[in-house]
């Protein structure tokens, strides 16, 4: 087999993340036949299940920058800001912190190759589901940022010269939606900003289930499998379970946080970080408006969805195995209660792995010496946003076509090889 081509037969998507519906889904209808495992049901081990909802076409800029390297302290939670890292984990995170700093001296860079993927996604995934007859669960209303006290103007004012920098759309929110949402939260100064291109889903969970649906409507199957180790096998890639093993002609991994054990094999290193969010939900709640509205001050997203308000937050770097922090959810509702929502201090909430890459690009290639053995990973807070495009990219090099955005820069050669 020569680089670049890609054997006939099953291609297996390990990992049923939106992503990996995703990346199913476009491959099913392109013809091709494709096997989907993951030791969970769609959307539910991971990240996907949970996230906010937010298809963020703003979100052009990856996270990594100088401003947040000199000025890290401000948004810490002991300062009751989003970002928590225990101390008993910084020796260890040592290496990905520094990857990351390196990365926020690259940020212009680094928004040259992320923007193009990250604009095209609310067309995209609006594509995607289209295909399979469910855009019911997709909402292009855009989403709101506003900000409150002294110097909300200001900082809209600079949030919106930023955007412009960054080509992004922006225009005054609506002066009743202000008013809104000032009286909800018995604040006299309040500014913000709407965003038109951005896009949200009533139920992420729900978008991932109606992929993998679209995918095995079109020939596809969902198996339950636990993929504990991926092995070159002559022309193949051998998959080996908890149960069993077998030999596939293409694997495509998309397995979120649990993916580095499945490349280490070919040589690829993905020094994933869990970079773990929050979130509580509130039923039967009426919206300020059907779209989420971003609390910059507060570091707290409030989507809209199917009979209920989701409430996000939190960049939290315990470890992929701790438990989850009683104190991150009880914040956020007493935050949402400040805001005026219905909110109990008690009741239900969710925690999430986000799958992040120090420089806050993802991973999407093939492996060296391996073209059937392709990735999809590190998608951090964009998971759902990038899913379509990504899903795209990855159709792309199975039929070895041009990809339609240059993905040099998402190679995960970038972090060294294996030895």
């Amino acid at each position: 087999m020569t680089s670049g081509t890609i054997g006939k037969g099953p291609i297996a998507v390990i990992g049923a993340g939106i992503v990996g519906c995703a990346v199913a889904c476009t491959l099913s209808m392109e013809g091709r036949p494709v096997l989907l495992l993951d030791r969970a049901a769609p959307a539910t081990a991971g990240a996907s299940f949970g996230n906010v909802g937010h298809v963020a076409t703003e979100q052009v800029e990856p996270l990594p920058s100088k401003q947040l390297v000199f000025a890290f302290w401000r948004e810490l939670f002991a300062f009751d800001g989003a970002l928590d890292i225990p101390l008993r984990r910084v020796a260890s995170l040592s290496p990905w912190i520094a990857r990351f700093v390196v990365a926020a001296f690259r940020q212009e860079a680094n928004t040259r190759h992320l923007a193009p993927l990250v604009r095209h996604a609310a067309d995209s995934l609006d594509h995607l589901l289209g295909e399979i007859g469910r855009r019911d669960l997709l909402r292009r209303r855009g989403h709101y940022s506003v900000w409150f006290g002294t110097g909300a103007l200001e900082r809209a004012a600079r949030a919106a010269t930023h955007a412009r920098r960054l080509e992004v759309r922006t225009a005054p929110a609506p002066a009743d939606l202000l008013s809104s949402v000032a009286a909800k939260a018995t604040e006299t100064t309040v500014a913000g900003l709407w965003f038109p291109d951005s896009a949200h889903v009533l139920d992420p969970a729900e978008v991932a289930r109606a992929l993998a649906s679209g995918a095995m409507e079109r020939g596809a199957t969902v198996r339950r499998a636990n993929v504990r180790e991926l092995r070159p096998c002559g022309d193949k890639i051998e998959i080996v379970t908890d149960t069993d093993r077998f030999c596939v002609a293409t694997a495509v991994v998309c397995a979120g946080v649990w993916s580095p054990p499945l490349l280490a094999s070919f040589g690829l290193r993905a020094p994933l970080e869990a970079e773990r969010g929050y979130h509580v939900e509130l039923p039967d709640h009426q919206p300020v408006v059907d779209a989420p509205i971003v609390y910059s001050d507060r570091k707290v997203v409030v989507t809209p969805m199917a009979a209920r308000l989701r409430g996000s937050s939190y960049l939290e770097f315990a470890g992929l195995d701790a438990p989850p922090d009683p104190r991150k959810p009880a914040r956020l509702r007493a935050k949402l209660r400040a805001l005026g929502y219905r909110c109990e201090p008690d009741g239900p909430s969710w925690m999430g792995p986000r799958p992040t890459l120090p420089d806050y690009l993802p991973g999407i290639g093939r492996a060296r010496g391996a073209p059937n053995l392709l990735y999809a990973v590190g998608h951090q807070h964009l998971g759902l946003t990038l899913s379509g495009p990504t899903a795209e990219l990855i159709a792309d090099l199975v039929a070895a076509r041009t990809p339609r955005f240059a993905i040099d820069a998402f190679d995960l050669r970038r972090f060294g090889r294996l030895t």
